[in-house]
């Protein structure tokens, strides 16, 4: 599967399960850990991601999982196995501590029926044993002392010596007394002497009082005696204690007796509970290097969206530094990567990032990339990096590469991913670069994948004319000499030898000695690779400027659309009302006039009756006509403040009052912002504006009044850093604000440039500050907006 045997040293998977390692809890753990391999069956990679995505999920979203104590009680069960062996008390706390823990993380996973599967499917039709649990506690105390009750025996031993000890106390005391009294003991009080509880007498005075002498102090003026009487008293416990000892083991004997039959269970425990701190120490890494499970297929097939190195992203954690994230793909269509570039400028990191998260995820470890990523199954990973030079074989470096390329091409094919440092290297360039460019193209006629770094010229030629084969460079600024540590796809890159050996300080003279040796047609190749970075930077600026300016031109043409309906459904509702109101007053001008006409021929009135009768109805049929006065202006000098709700007097439009300058009027018409002269509006009433739009600019009032210029963006990585500054940037812009506040730290100051460089593309921007020294200095960058 993988070749060299020392391939897992030189793309840092050994370095990564060491990590892993530290997160353990047990020894049982580790030694799995030191088990993981690449493997190459779908299902079993799969079933390794999901588990450690669940384990990951649990440590961040749920409840902890109750795992406290993990002990190796496989080798207490196989000590059980044996006939006539017994636990002590200490090994049975260590299996009843464990029991309780596998049995609460049963409990666990039951109360979450089919939220993990992954890891529920590792204690399946696993029974839970109880008995085993109830009848070492019967035994055994939770703090892994031996119950004074476990037995009747046991009971009257540990009365009997507690009863003992206590007579063999009060002599004690009592013939000190006496003896303190009689000024036959020496300074000090009851001391221990070989186990024995002592009085310490003055030398000449020892034949005062029968008894055993245990030990004398340096001067020889003070023995250590213990009395007679105790001395009986003291074999009495004594003897007590061997008889509990022996009562001990008796009762461990035949509590492991009892144990035995349940070893083929307490080894599938074990398996468990060794399996849980397995998973737990994968979940807790991938937190660590933020970790996610991507999608996989079972092909030969790679696309890594933000991925970074894991050791590199933990390195540049420590040091508040952040790591640019690598966006490649490797498929049918571009089956190997080639990739050139400047030396320093990450072609060996981008190209060992590939190989250990591909080794990551056939071992079934979550990596830190983008959860959009899909990586593929291989069968085989070749690697050939370093300097493999060997004494004892007789192998230059030269000759390593030779027998590892030797054996890439014998056996290599479409399912193997090829990892190659420095092609062609170590021997003459006249020779090493054929001989590399025609290893490269027999393994290409074998469809294998993977990524190579090189300098060499014709193999960049040679891969922008080869199906299979695709160009990739390391992006480089060639005005700060500085690499960008960014992988683009599609161009060979220059090595800017010349730049850099200028940046380091040699003399111009040997520089242009140096030039003046090289072929024109390589200084035309090299230059127009130099040219042509540059002109895809300034294109790629470009772009960026114009979809932020076409993210705008959408934004503002949704506003117009929203607003536009919001008119027009505004304009159908005054219609409706004007109508409906219309009708109902023609229908009560309907019924007076009927009324009318009855009440005249019902009473046969005179003229003056007919004349009252309808000047009546004049009066009525007035009350209920619509008047149609004309809106009046706002005056002038009408009291208006920020938050007031008021009327275009030249349409329906309602808006609220955001600020007043001198005689204009600036209105929040729903996302949009308009300025008006203070005779064009008129106020109104709150209550006159309908909910929906009263919530709506309430909403976005508030909005602008929490927006804050200054903004933290230490600790994100360069994108969403850029997406926060631009989101704070638009609105600062549409809010007239003269000035924001980016705090970025200083670090390395690649985030700072890298903000710097993206806010100088925007003409808005008039210039850049660092903060005073004394206030945090070039840490803090301050932007002028024109």
């Amino acid at each position: 599967m993988l070749y060299p045997d020392n391939s897992a040293d030189k793309l840092g998977f050994t370095e990564v399960k060491e990590l892993i390692k530290a997160h353990c809890l047990s020894i049982m753990g580790q030694q799995m850990v030191d088990k993981i391999q690449v493997m190459n069956n779908y299902d079993n990679i799969r079933k390794f991601l999901n588990q450690a995505n669940e384990f990951k999920n649990i440590l961040q979203n749920d409840a902890a999982l109750p795992i406290q104590h993990f002990y190796d009680i496989k080798s207490l069960a196989n000590k059980a196995r044996i006939e006539g062996a017994f636990l002590s008390e200490e090994e049975f706390y260590q299996v009843q501590a464990s029991l309780t823990t596998v049995f609460a993380v049963i409990a666990y996973f039951n109360e979450r029926e089919g939220q993990y599967p992954n890891l529920e499917a590792l204690f399946e039709h696993l029974p839970i044993e109880k008995a085993i649990l109830k009848k070492i506690d019967q035994v055994i105390d939770n703090k892994g002392k031996i119950r004074p009750n476990a037995s009747r025996d046991l009971l009257d031993i540990t009365t009997g010596i507690a009863k003992a000890e206590q007579d063999a106390r009060k002599k004690i005391d009592q013939i000190f007394k006496n003896a303190s009294a009689n000024n036959w003991t020496a300074d000090g009080s009851l001391t221990i002497r070989d186990g024995r509880l002592c009085i310490p007498l003055l030398a000449e005075n020892k034949r005062k009082l029968k008894g055993f002498v245990h030990d004398e102090s340096a001067s020889g003026q003070t023995v250590y005696l213990e009395p007679e009487e105790v001395f009986t008293l003291n074999n009495r416990i004594r003897d007590l204690e061997f008889e509990r000892r022996r009562e001990i083991v008796r009762i461990l004997t035949g509590l492991t007796d009892e144990l035995r039959p349940y070893v083929p269970l307490l080894l599938s425990y074990h398996g468990l509970l060794t399996k849980l701190d397995f998973v737990r120490a994968k979940a807790l890494f991938a937190i660590e290097v933020e970790g996610e499970m991507p999608e996989v297929v079972n092909d030969a097939h790679i696309k890594l969206v933000n991925a970074r190195h894991p050791l590199l992203y933990l390195n540049f954690k420590k040091e508040q530094k952040t790591v640019v994230p690598l966006n490649v793909q490797i498929d049918d269509g571009t089956r190997v990567v080639v990739v050139s570039g400047p030396n320093a400028g990450g072609k060996s990191v981008c190209m060992k990032t590939v190989g250990l998260l591909q080794m990551m995820v056939q071992a079934g470890l979550l990596i830190p990339a983008s959860e959009t990523s899909v990586v593929g199954v291989f069968k085989q990973l070749f690697v050939d990096i370093g300097d493999d030079q060997s004494i004892e074989s007789d192998l230059s470096t030269y000759s390593a590469h030779l027998s590892k390329m030797k054996h890439f091409v014998e056996n290599a094919n479409g399912k193997t991913l090829i990892l190659i440092d420095e092609f062609g290297t170590g021997t003459d360039p006249q020779f090493g670069g054929p001989i590399a460019e025609a290893v490269l193209e027999a393994l290409n006629h074998k469809k294998v994948r993977g990524m190579i770094t090189t300098h060499y010229s014709n193999l960049k030629i040679f891969a922008s004319n080869t199906d299979g084969l695709e160009n990739a460079s390391m992006l480089f600024n060639n005005v700060e000499m500085k690499p960008l540590y960014m992988l683009e796809v599609g161009k060979p890159g220059s090595s800017y030898a010349f730049e850099i050996a200028q940046k380091i300080g040699l003399p111009q003279n040997v520089l242009n000695l140096a030039k003046n040796k090289i072929s024109v047609g390589q200084k035309k190749v090299d230059t127009l690779l130099v040219d042509l970075e540059r002109e895809k930077k300034e294109i790629y600026d470009t772009r960026i400027k114009l979809e932020k300016q076409q993210r705008q031109v959408t934004n503002l043409l949704a506003e117009n659309e929203t607003l536009k309906s919001y008119l027009e459904e505004n304009k159908k509702a005054l219609m409706r009302d004007a109508k409906q109101q219309a009708q109902s007053i023609i229908l009560n001008a309907n019924k007076l006039v009927e009324n009318t006409i009855a009440e005249i021929k019902s009473s046969n009135a005179d003229k003056e009756t007919t004349r009252n009768l309808r000047e009546n109805l004049n009066v009525e049929l007035k009350k209920n006509t619509v008047k149609t006065e004309p809106v009046k202006a706002a005056v002038v000098d009408e009291e208006l403040k920020p938050g007031d709700w008021v009327k275009l007097t030249d349409s329906e439009t309602t808006g609220q009052v955001i600020e007043l300058i001198k005689d204009n009027v600036v209105i929040a018409i729903g996302d949009l912002r308009t300025v008006a002269k203070k005779k064009r509006v008129q106020k109104v009433s709150r209550s006159s504006v309908p909910k929906d739009i009263r919530k709506s600019l309430t909403s976005n009032t508030n909005d602008y009044a929490n927006f804050s210029p200054e903004m933290d963006v230490r600790g994100m990585r360069t994108d969403e850093a850029l997406q926060s500054i631009e989101k704070v940037l638009d609105r600062a812009l549409m809010m007239s604000v003269n000035s924001i506040k980016i705090i970025h730290g200083k670090g390395d100051g690649i985030l700072r440039k890298m903000i710097r460089d993206y806010l100088k593309k925007y003409d808005q921007v008039g210039r850049m500050e660092d903060e005073h020294p004394d206030r945090g200095g070039n840490g803090i960058t301050y932007v002028y907006l024109k």
